[in-house]
């Protein structure tokens, strides 16, 4: 399944041991934090949700050292796991005990011969048009009386998961938190996403952190995701001025890097248009002769072009959307790309008129 734009710039940032120790540090309870060795924090490979999950959520694992009271060492997993969606699941803490089943069944896969298994520490990172509205503990999912649970409380399964619901978070809350100025600035981004056009108005209130992370190592490209990734997201009526609030909210040193994110999402588009047009017109014109399989190329460029520029404005497209315009002539194909920029929805560009 292709990433979301939240996936990729969630993992971008967040599998990097820098940026997800600051985070993880703000979260979990300070006496656990205090034990954990965050130098030791690495990435492991993989991913545990459910694919038909996986536009909504993602995950990160990592592994790390913690420290026992009596000072011995031992080793723990950090499983972060991201929601972005409009609504809270209200089984999670259910979806969180099957990954860290998976995450369980993975460590004996590598090591069969192991008689006992890692401590996980689940963590989910979620924002919402509501809020979190559902229990954090797996027990309070459990259909029972609470007088009856508590005589079965030996023999059901019993955890928490850690809660970091930055839903109704303040951009000066997020703004103060002890993290990296990056995991800070790309946190506020996933809190704004749903409206983007809102959240380029608020940026210039973020210049000093967009400078602090420009000046870290890696900065030029990490900025370069950041506003990739609002250009993805952004569904304006009127792209080019969008375009221009972002060059003047983001301060002058951006403009370069915001014009060629821009310009680079239009070239792919261009680009596989013309890769798969050429390749079907060289199959098309060894059946039908040169010329009508030029043109049958140029179509199908046509189409692979307003395809490829639909998904980047609108994200997956339905399977009936991609027939239509694989099926459709070269005037509707021309008007159609006319449409991409301008239209606010999908059904408007497609609309017959």
């Amino acid at each position: 399944m292709t990433p979301t734009p939240h996936d990729a710039l969630f993992k971008a940032t967040f599998s990097q041991p820098e940026h997800a120790a600051a985070a993880l540090r703000q979260v979990l309870p300070p006496a656990l934090a205090a034990r954990i060795q965050f130098g030791s924090l690495s990435l492991l490979p993989g991913s545990f949700i459910d694919e038909k999950l996986a536009a909504s959520h993602s995950d990160l694992l990592f592994s790390a050292s913690i420290e026992s009271a009596r000072r011995e060492q031992a080793s723990i997993l950090l499983y972060l796991l991201f929601e972005h969606q409009s609504t809270t699941h209200p089984l999670m803490a259910f979806r969180l005990l099957e990954y860290m089943v998976r995450i369980w069944q993975s460590h004996l896969q590598r090591h069969p011969k192991a008689t006992r298994l890692p401590a996980i520490l689940p963590v989910v990172l979620h924002h919402s048009d509501t809020g979190w509205t559902a229990a954090v503990a797996f027990q309070d999912l459990i259909d029972l009386p609470p007088e009856t649970l508590a005589l079965m409380a030996e023999y059901v399964p019993r955890f928490r998961f850690v809660l970091d619901d930055i839903s109704a978070e303040t951009d000066d809350a997020l703004r103060a938190r002890a993290m990296t100025a990056l995991g800070r600035l790309v946190l506020w981004c996933l809190r704004h996403a749903r409206h983007p056009e809102d959240l380029v108005a608020r940026l210039s209130a973020w210049t000093e952190v967009v400078r602090e992370v420009r000046l870290a190592p890696g900065g030029g490209a990490a900025l370069s995701r950041v506003w990739r990734y609002i250009l993805n997201i952004a569904d304006p009526a009127r792209p080019r001025e969008l375009l221009e609030r972002l060059l003047l909210s983001a301060g002058p040193e951006a403009k370069e890097e915001i014009v060629t994110i821009a310009d680079y999402l239009r070239e792919q588009g261009r680009l596989a248009g013309e890769r798969e047009g050429r390749l079907a017109g060289e199959r098309e014109g060894r059946l039908a002769g040169e010329r009508e399989g030029r043109l049958a190329g140029e179509r199908e460029g046509q189409r692979s072009t307003l395809l490829k520029l639909l998904r980047l404005r609108f994200g997956e497209l339905p399977a009936p959307v991609v027939a239509r315009v694989r099926a459709a002539d070269a005037a509707r194909l021309e008007r159609w790309t006319e449409r991409v920029l301008s239209s606010p929805t999908l059904d408007d560009v497609l609309l017959e008129r």
